[in-house]
């Protein structure tokens, strides 16, 4: 039996979601005549209180997309220094927007109110960029599954009214916050101009993102998604996938979590693990101790065909989902029971 707890990205659609996909209405989406795909838009953006919505085939794109529509080129924005637009994106900021980033060292990922504050140069500087965005990012990738605090992220808008900056959300995994947390979709829409949210991840669906936001800047939207190369035709099969997730795999979160929590608390009691970083949803971010006790660890994983992430700089990760199961975590939990 392998146990694939790499990323959520791993996921295949479950019987269910592959009926419901099967007997999906379908057209050509670049017409915008996929019944599907814009039922899916439209659930997304009634769902975030937003103006529109639009069907993107990756979330990297749909945050580039965000970007382009946000910025000129030779400006700035601004993200913590672990944002997965700087780290994760191939340099798209750059290459996509002509846009540099301005980072911040936050906590696990999550910036305040006053540190965007510091970090926005004088607009009547004209030595240095101007900046014009906020990124910020929900659940943390890099940062562990973190949460923000909502307060903060209210404090941040304020700071970017002050200023008249773009606020976007990467809420690739906002869905794991809004469960782990209780929160109202409609308060997130109320507060940024555009966000990203994906269905491939703890939703389960095999791909896509969407793009929700204020219609003044949705109206580029489509035509950044071309440029791009985001178009697509009967893509509606997909989106389908996504409207199943909607109904079905949102409140089922929880149990990742919990998964990832009881994961944590067994790795915090062995002794091959140094650390083990605070656990808010379905990441779980732990160091190993140097010794022969590391090297044990790995090879028992390996030969128990067990696979994780290496996240560099001696941090390893374990991600909870959808096809991880009740069976596959108990014997996660007796094979590091006897490690300790």
């Amino acid at each position: 039996m392998k146990i694939d707890l790499r990323s959520d990205t791993l996921t295949k659609p479950t019987p269910a979601m592959l009926d419901f996909m099967m007997h999906a209405e379908v057209g050509d989406d670049v017409y915008k005549e996929d019944p599907s795909v814009n039922e899916l838009e439209r659930r997304i953006a009634d769902m975030f209180g937003m103006d529109s919505a639009l069907y993107f085939p990756t979330g990297s794109m749909t945050n580039q997309a965000a970007i382009k529509i946000h910025t000129q080129p030779g400006e700035q924005l601004i993200a913590d220094a672990y944002a997965h637009v700087y780290n994760y994106e191939g340099g798209g900021v750059s290459f996509n927007s002509g846009v540099s980033c301005k980072l911040v060292s936050g906590h696990r990922g999550m910036i305040t109110a006053s540190q965007v504050e510091e970090a926005i140069n004088p607009p009547d500087f004209y030595h240095s960029p101007l900046t014009t965005l906020v990124c910020l990012e929900n659940t943390t990738n890099k940062g562990g599954g973190a949460c923000y605090d909502f307060e903060e992220i209210k404090k941040i808008r304020t700071v970017c009214d002050t200023h008249q900056l773009g606020l976007h959300l990467d809420g690739a995994r906002l869905w794991n916050a809004m469960v782990a947390n209780n929160e109202n979709p409609k308060d997130y829409g109320g507060v940024f101009d555009t966000i990203s949210v994906c269905l491939s991840k703890g939703l389960g669906a095999p791909m896509g993102s969407v793009l929700v936001g204020k219609q003044r800047f949705m109206d580029e939207a489509i035509r950044v998604r071309k440029i791009l190369g985001g178009g697509m035709r009967q893509v509606g099969y997909m989106a389908a996938a996504g409207i199943y997730a909607l109904d079905h795999h949102i409140d089922r979160m929880q149990v990742d979590h919990q998964k990832a929590k009881e994961v944590g608390a067994q790795l915090a009691l062995m002794n091959a693990v140094s650390s083990v970083e605070p656990i808010d949803t379905n990441i779980v971010i732990f160091n190993l101790a140097e010794g022969p006790s590391k090297q044990k660890f790995m090879e028992v994983l390996s030969n128990e065909h067990i696979a994780i992430s290496d996240m560099g700089q001696g941090k390893l990760r374990i991600v909870t989902h959808l096809d991880y199961t009740d069976i596959q975590h108990d014997r996660l939990l007796s094979i590091l029971q006897k490690l300790q």
